[in-house]
């Protein structure tokens, strides 16, 4: 067994995984499929390679661009960079969400509870600093807690003339998403559940507004490929895409004010809504097994999320299934690989506010991101997730794959160990490892948190 790992991983690992592939899909799929895949993959080495009828000769196939997709160049019926218009519709999500799910205070969150001292004196105190320890993250943290002063302006008077259509006005709020840099727009209604109760000073949050658009940001495969998901680019991942949501729902909640409707963005340090449901209803993911995570066919985990609530009537999207529940059942890497060990690794989900969830250690997830001895927050849970694949070249297929067939999920599983997907590429390592101590920079003594480092103890 050993030498067959060992001549397994003396083959590139593309090739491998276009072999492998292209076997298991003969054995689930037939091979009226598969010839057709064999045929786009023949060269593996050279990139996703599709014979193109009558453009390239059959020596000589077109490569398609694996790059991101030009502005104004997507395909017919897709608004933005990725496929969402052809993910499966469903009437209701893949989890329950029942009639009586309550609305929650923001002073029960994580990191709130941290700040508040609910986790004790040294969580407290590094509330202010997880972020700011480490230059990049302290940057755009700065950044995002300006857009968060920003005043909108007035409502507008009078409404603007354009059209009353909910579908076409949808439209336009998501292509002026996209052209704002978005990389997946949703829209779903308001459930009353998803609006805070009250703020992190538990002061009375009410809001009215019937709509939510709901904006993802990639934190970057490339740097999470070269990253341990634990160590000291962590945060300044999450912030890159705090802040560039945050700029998104600022722009689009302003733009819908002049119109003439009530608009008001939530992102980052300015949320008065529960995001995860938001995302779920507005058909951009389904829930996984890291805590109330949702996580998106394209992207997978690797995004962070802002939305805009508004009176502007528009067409809402629907719940999508792409197979991810019985996927989660099977995998449990995110598990496996927590180093604060918050994951549930059950086999089953609990029913939790009258909402389906896998439940998360909440206080173990935050004493580790926000405790880190070795980096500043945390992300091994995303950094490790099959789904953290760049949608290019062979994970598209494997995409598709997934989206269709049980089988498929567990061999899935098991190739993404043996192909040594979620280990650090440090090639793809850009940034220098600094920590601040008392506002001088140095080198840190660990870089990147381990399961061995938990449970991190008061």
């Amino acid at each position: 067994m050993a030498d067959v790992r060992d001549r397994l991983h003396s083959v590139p690992k593309a090739e491998l995984h276009v072999h492998l592939m292209g076997m298991a899909m003969r054995l689930t799929l037939g091979n009226r499929l598969t010839q057709g895949y064999n045929c786009c993959v023949s060269d593996s080495r050279h990139g996703f390679r599709p014979h193109v009828k009558g453009g390239a000769s059959r020596g000589h196939p077109t490569r398609i661009s694996e790059g991101r997709m030009l502005e104004g160049k997507a395909p017919k019926g897709q608004l933005g960079p990725y496929p969402l218009e052809r993910l499966r519709s469903v009437d209701e999500p893949t989890t329950y969400i029942g009639p009586n799910v309550e609305r929650v205070s923001e002073r029960q969150a994580g990191f709130i509870k941290a700040a508040w001292g609910d986790y004790g004196p040294r969580l407290k105190a590094e509330v202010d600093r997880f972020v700011q320890k480490e230059p990049i993250g302290a940057a755009l943290s700065q950044i995002t807690g300006h857009l968060a002063g920003l005043e909108l302006g007035e409502v507008y008077p009078t409404l603007a003339p354009i059209p009353r259509d909910p579908a076409a006005v949808a439209r336009h709020i998501k292509a002026l998403g996209y052209f704002l840099r978005a990389d997946c727009v949703g829209i779903c209604e308001l459930p009353l559940y998803a609006v805070y109760a009250s703020d992190r000073k538990e002061r009375p949050i009410e809001l009215d507004h019937k709509y939510a658009v709901v904006f993802l940001i990639d934190q970057g495969w490339r740097t999470f490929n070269g990253a341990l998901g634990s160590d000291w680019i962590s945060a300044a991942q999450s912030f890159k895409s705090y802040s560039t949501s945050g700029f998104i729902a600022t722009i689009v909640a302003s733009y819908i004010r002049r119109l003439g409707y009530e608009a008001e963005p939530h992102f980052s340090g300015h949320y008065k809504v529960v995001m995860p449901p938001l995302v779920l209803l507005s058909g951009l993911g389904e829930m996984s097994r890291f805590g109330n995570t949702v996580l998106n066919p394209f992207l997978g985990p690797r995004f962070k999320a802002s939305a805009v609530t508004t009176n502007l009537p528009l067409a809402p999207d629907k719940p999508v299934d792409f197979g991810l529940q019985d996927y989660c059942r099977i995998c449990k890497k995110c598990a496996r690989e927590c180093p604060s060990q918050s994951i549930s690794h059950g086999d089953g989900t609990i029913v939790h506010n009258d909402y389906e969830t896998y439940g998360l250690d909440v206080e173990g997830c935050t004493r580790m991101r926000v405790g880190n001895p070795a980096g500043a927050s945390c992300g091994r849970c995303i950094k490790v997730c099959p789904w953290n694949k760049p949608y290019q070249g062979i994970h598209k297929v494997v995409e598709w794959w997934l989206e269709r067939s049980s089988l498929a999920r567990r061999f899935s599983v098991w190739m993404d160990d043996l192909l040594g997907y979620g280990k650090q590429n440090i090639e793809d390592k850009w940034w220098y490892d600094l920590e601040e101590i008392e506002r001088t920079f140095m080198v840190p003594e660990k870089v990147g948190a381990t399961v061995h480092d938990s449970p991190l103890a008061e």
